[in-house]
């Protein structure tokens, strides 16, 4: 991370809101965002640097105006300026410092130590069944050969921080680290997906399924294969034509049903999952052969896309009880 201050974490063009540590440039992000004309600034930023005179003008607001929002951006440390010289003498520049910003929402307190949370690297799959187009790359370059399934065999796919393939699957296997006595009351999934098309494209859906211990959680239908503009965590060699990020997505399997960012997907509930201490969870990400938009899968870790994570799976339970003493 380039810092870490009052639950704020930058990392290039990411920033991360811990909302449970609050205080510091947190309190003033959430600030500084609360404004429309912040966010029209922010929005006519975008990627480049803009003199303030250019911003007030285009915008339609007086420079008093445009300099004060300006200000409170800065101060949230949601943009930066520096004098440049111009035409007579200097002139205000602006640019945005990051593109994206990720917000962890505080938990229960009660519930907060009552979960298990198990980070997978992508390439730390046990099992794969894959059709071209397919492929692997570590943050430095493709692994084995493009279009060939063989790659996913190579022994460097365990530094594998994106793999896609156009059906098929790979599985994981996580540990069950669920303490003695404790009940399973949940399980949650959460992976940066999207479509698998050639190169990419920005109309090709897919149907994205999940199993976990051979149970299909149901269907997501992706709607692209997103490209066309740098994901905020690919490395510069990786073609910004090439597939660049995805969609963070969160599957939840309770007493009452699983369900795909806080929507209703399925009926099927924790106990259909069988889960057994001293005996792993399968989770297989997939797309199927008879899926009716079977546009493949594109999986990332926490070097590509836009979101700094691996495959993670967190259990959450009851407490532990004690062994009773003979």
């Amino acid at each position: 991370m380039d810092r870490t201050t009052g639950g704020l974490e930058i990392e290039g063009n990411l920033a991360r809101i811990d909302a449970e540590v609050g205080g510091g440039l947190s309190v003033e992000i959430f600030k500084a965002l609360g404004s429309e004309p912040r966010l029209s600034i922010l929005r006519y930023l975008g990627t480049r640097q803009v003199p303030v005179n250019q911003i007030a003008h285009d915008l339609g607001m007086p420079a008093s105006t445009a300099n004060r929002h300006i200000a409170m951006l800065e101060d949230a440390g949601l943009v930066h300026s520096q004098m440049l010289p111009a035409t007579r003498g200097l002139q205000k520049v602006v640019a945005r410092r990051f593109g994206a910003i990720l917000v962890d929402l505080p938990s229960d307190p009660q519930h907060r130590d009552e979960a298990v949370e198990i980070s997978m690297p992508i390439g730390a799959f046990t099992d794969f069944q894959v059709e071209p187009t397919c492929g692997l790359a570590s943050p430095s370059a493709l692994i084995g050969l493009q279009d060939d399934p063989h790659s996913f065999y190579d022994p460097e796919r365990i530094t594998a921080q994106i793999l896609w393939f156009r059906s098929g699957y790979v599985e994981y296997r996580f540990p069950y680290r669920v303490p003695l006595g404790s009940k399973v009351l949940g399980l949650e999934l959460s992976a940066e997906v999207c479509s698998e098309a050639p190169m990419h494209n920005l109309e090709w859906p897919s149907d994205i399924s999940v199993w976990v211990n051979g149970v299909h959680l149901g269907e997501w239908t992706c709607p692209a294969d997103f490209g066309g503009q740098r994901g905020y965590l690919t490395p510069a060699w990786w073609p910004t034509a090439n597939t660049q990020f995805g969609v963070q997505k969160r599957w939840r399997v309770g007493s009452t049903g699983t369900t795909i960012d806080g929507v209703a997907l399925s009926d099927v509930r924790i106990g259909t999952l069988d889960l057994q201490p001293k005996q792993p969870i399968t989770v297989r990400l997939g797309v199927r052969a008879d899926a009716r938009w079977p546009g493949g899968l594109n999986l990332f870790g926490r070097g590509f896309g836009n979101y700094p994570h691996d495959v993670e799976l967190t259990i959450e339970h009851t407490e532990g009880r004690p062994a009773s003493s003979a």
